[in-house]
């Protein structure tokens, strides 16, 4: 099956969807960005290599869109604190669960309209990394999720946590075409799901390696190169174990390994597998060609380091790996790679553009290596066709292609509201509603009489000085509505009457002759005004729309139709943009039953056509709504914006 492929990125980043709204019926409008983003996952100065994507990640969507569009939320492993950049809002402490609880709260109350995690198993807390499904249970917004490992045999927790990740999130992104296939055939993941989105790499230039060793002191030397965190899954020693058949041939051979030990690695076991590979390399008689550069280097100084390298080297001994991110950057800096068969190597050096050795063979990663360094005309040609197949992941692109996904997942959501959270985290089902707790309308009842809804109490008490509304009628016709479709079975009849009760004031306070609604009535049953604003004349509509599009009370409907279409025409000469979008509300509950109607279709056609028109005319950069901006908050603006600068020339 198909999944959204995006390795030159033009599928998502200049993704357009035709408009669902009637407005503008058979256009196409490029789908809005979100405005606040949140990114949830590690991030530098700690020292992994999530840490580092996610960093990358944020950064080059804040050099594309903006950076006050986004802010990162990372995971403190125990014991430890992190020196954060100011783009850090909240940290999460892994095996704290209330932090993750806590950390939902604030993107739900904090104007975020998407979040961004990148999930790996070890860095969130409980089996498996389950904590973090705390937080995601709770969330609002849309979720789209970027897999960093999808294992082919999961243990238990391990599917149950990434098969609830993948329930709650609105997209997926991975990074080969494998991790999509393993995320259908293992984890039964649609494929209209996933995004398709190579591992970014830096823009960097095509440049003879010569040009970087002098700053190492390996000037007339061939480099071999191996970067990352160390850890024994590595399979560094093999390399170690070919430099005796390489050094035979080529004598001025030398082999960097760059990069820290693992944090957990450090953790356990200390640093006895570096301890190791030196051991190793001093009872071979290379240690005078081996250099371990123990730290973790800056994006510049990887630069450095990988544009020395002659031939890059991941020998890495395990196949499952659906990602290597210091593979992706060297192909993208254009280096001739020797690797063993993980699933990220096997996909990404097809088409010789490297060499694939197999697991635990010294003796081949040499002959390997030989080859290339044999051969200027083989190794150049592979570091060409290396770097033109990765311009099209470069990090400005993949930006795009992530803001591509996170725009479909806010118009898919759109278009498919989600179920709130239980308390106990499940969401509940369709035929789970017959079990949820009836709502309790004691204070519906007390502040209706035989008239109909009173516009306002004092504390839990009706206050009759301040009379009825036709906007509260019309509220409470609309719940009272939708509670006898929701539990039919439970108080109808008492729902049923409020239902009447409330329509009849709709009938009282409609003026036959004029077509129009009045709004206030006192409670001596005066009318305080010949019309009524539009707003509560739209408001009216909308309940009138919802009883014909939700209720099965034949006589209810009856009354219902007569009003709605006395009292439909008179909004197609508002002006208020409010009154419009109340009635586009309540038309289109009526079209959902009735959808041939094509009167009340050219009226939702009009009204929304007015909206859209207000909305191009009143929005801007910094202002997204259908009116225009408020003086009193555009001065408030301006005078923000006036202490800034005079705080910047103090």
């Amino acid at each position: 099956m198909p999944v959204s492929r995006t390795n030159d990125f033009t599928s998502l980043s200049e993704a357009t969807v035709p408009d669902r709204g009637c407005a503008a019926k058979g256009k196409e409008s490029s789908l809005p960005l979100p405005t606040r983003i949140a990114f949830i996952g590690n991030y530098l100065p700690r020292e992994c290599g999530i840490a580092t994507f996610t960093t990358d990640l944020c950064t080059a969507v804040a050099a594309e869109y903006g950076a006050e569009r986004l802010f990162a939320i990372p995971v403190n492993d125990p014991d430890s604190t992190y020196d954060y950049p100011e783009r850090v809002r909240l940290e999460l402490t892994q095996e704290d669960l209330a932090s993750y609880e806590r950390a939902a709260d604030f993107l739900n109350f904090n104007g975020n309209d998407l979040v961004c995690l990148q999930h790996e198993y070890g860095i969130y807390g409980g089996t498996a990394g389950r904590y973090i499904l705390a937080l995601l249970r709770r969330l609002k917004m849309p979720l789209v999720t970027t897999l960093h490992t999808v294992l082919r045999e999961p243990e238990a927790n391990q599917r149950i946590v990434l098969e609830e990740i993948a329930q709650l999130s609105d997209r997926l992104i991975v990074m080969s075409e494998l991790a999509a296939q393993l995320l259908r055939e293992v984890y039964a993941v649609p494929s209209a799901k996933i995004d398709v989105i190579p591992h970014g790499v830096p823009d960097l230039p095509f440049i003879d390696p010569n040009y970087f060793k002098d700053r190492f002191g390996t000037e007339g030397k061939s480099v071999l190169l191996t970067f990352g965190l160390l850890s024994p899954n590595k399979g560094i020693e093999n390399v170690i174990r070919a430099l005796p058949a390489i050094l035979a041939e080529h004598p001025n051979v030398v082999y960097i390994v760059s990069g820290v030990t693992h944090p957990h690695v450090r953790r356990r076991e200390g640093e006895r597998y570096r301890d190791g590979l030196k051991l190793l390399a001093n009872e071979l008689g290379v240690s005078s060609k081996l250099i371990l550069n123990n730290r973790f280097v800056s994006a510049e100084e990887l630069v450095e380091h990988i544009g020395a390298a002659d031939v890059y080297i991941t020998p890495y001994r395990q196949e499952a790996q659906v990602v290597s991110g210091t593979l992706a950057i060297a192909l993208g800096a254009g280096k001739a790679i020797v690797s063993t068969p993980y699933w990220h190597a096997k996909e990404l050096l097809a088409g010789k553009r490297g060499v694939i050795v197999p697991f635990e063979s010294p003796s081949a990663i040499a002959e390997a290596v030989l080859s290339l360094l044999n051969s200027d005309a083989e190794r150049h040609a592979m570091r060409k066709r290396a770097y033109l197949y990765s311009r099209g992941t470069t990090w400005p692109k993949t930006a795009r292609a992530y803001m591509a996904s996170f725009q479909r997942a806010r118009f898919e959501r759109s278009l498919q509201p989600r179920a709130a959270q239980q308390d106990d985290g499940t969401v509940p089902s369709a035929d789970m509603k017959d079990s949820l707790p009836v709502m309790n309308t004691d204070h519906l009842m007390a502040m209706t009489d035989d008239t109909g809804m009173l516009q306002h109490a004092i504390f839990s008490v009706p206050n009759t000085r301040e009379g009825y509304t036709t906007d509260d009628n019309a509220r409470a016709l609309i719940v009272t509505t939708l509670l006898q479709q929701r539990h039919p079975n439970e108080k109808s009849s008492e729902h049923r009457d409020l239902s009447h009760r409330y329509l009849a004031f709709l009938w009282l306070a409609f003026d036959a002759d004029r077509k129009r609604f009045r709004n206030f009535l006192s409670y001596g049953r005066t009318w305080l005004e010949d019309v009524g604003s539009e707003d509560s004349h739209g408001r009216a509509i909308w309940a009138l729309g919802t009883v014909l599009g939700h209720s099965r009370d034949a006589g209810l409907r009856g009354s219902t139709g007569r009003l709605f279409e006395s009292a439909v025409a008179a909004a197609l000469k508002f002006t208020s943009p409010r009154a419009w979008a109340f009635t586009i509300l309540g038309v289109q509950a009526y079209l959902d039953w009735f959808p041939g109607d094509r009167v009340i279709q050219g009226v939702r056609n009009a009204l929304a056509d007015r909206l859209l028109g207000i909305y191009y005319g009143n929005r801007t950069d910094k202002w997204h709504w259908f009116e225009k901006k408020p003086l009193l908050l555009q001065c408030d603006l301006a005078s923000r914006a006036h202490s800034s600068w005079m705080a910047k020339r103090q």
